[in-house]
């Protein structure tokens, strides 16, 4: 390491692998496919596949795939909607509904300290998928800051997308 430089990469050479065999090869993207959440729920692929935790009668819960720790999951509507006052009603019920589920199930699979849950609406709100609005849920531990994300601005996930799904699948409530 050149002094006065700092670490800039962490090099985990199974990564690649893990990716490809997760989404494989990115799907064309043309009018009428949907948005990347719409895309998934009509994949025709399974739920361990896709990683969808919960489907609902108008919303569904979906693991991060770029989570910010294990357990971190999306609740969102089935169809696109950008906005939260687009939601039809129903949607919205069902929404807040799932919202409390992940959290509780967050809780029941994790045994975390906290929880935060959040929303990014549009671009300039920092939305990364701008047209399909999501509930970020994640779990919390006092002190889970360390020196990696402090120093090399990097995450370590202990876990697979994998493992996090099969304990929050026996974790969901019923």
């Amino acid at each position: 390491m050149t002094p006065g430089v700092g670490l800039d990469r962490l090099w985990a050479g199974w990564r690649s692998a893990y990716i490809e065999s997760v989404s494989g090869p990115e799907p064309p993207r043309g009018a009428g496919d949907g948005s990347l959440f719409e895309q998934i729920l009509g994949s025709g692929r399974g739920d361990e596949e896709t990683f969808v935790v919960h489907r609902g009668a108008t919303c569904f819960v979906i693991l991060n795939a770029y989570p910010y720790t294990n357990g971190h999951v999306l609740v969102l509507p089935n169809r696109a909607v950008a906005d939260l006052e687009d939601l039809r009603a129903d949607e919205h019920v069902e929404l807040w509904a799932l919202v409390r589920d992940a959290v509780v199930a967050i809780k029941a699979a994790y045994g975390c300290d906290g929880v935060n849950v959040g929303m990014n609406l549009g671009r300039a709100g920092g939305a990364g998928v701008p047209d399909h609005l999501h509930v970020h849920v994640l779990p919390r531990w006092a002190g889970d800051t360390n020196f990696m994300t402090a120093v090399a601005e990097t995450r370590v996930m202990p876990e697979s997308l994998g493992v996090s799904w099969t304990k929050l699948r026996a974790a969901w409530p019923v």
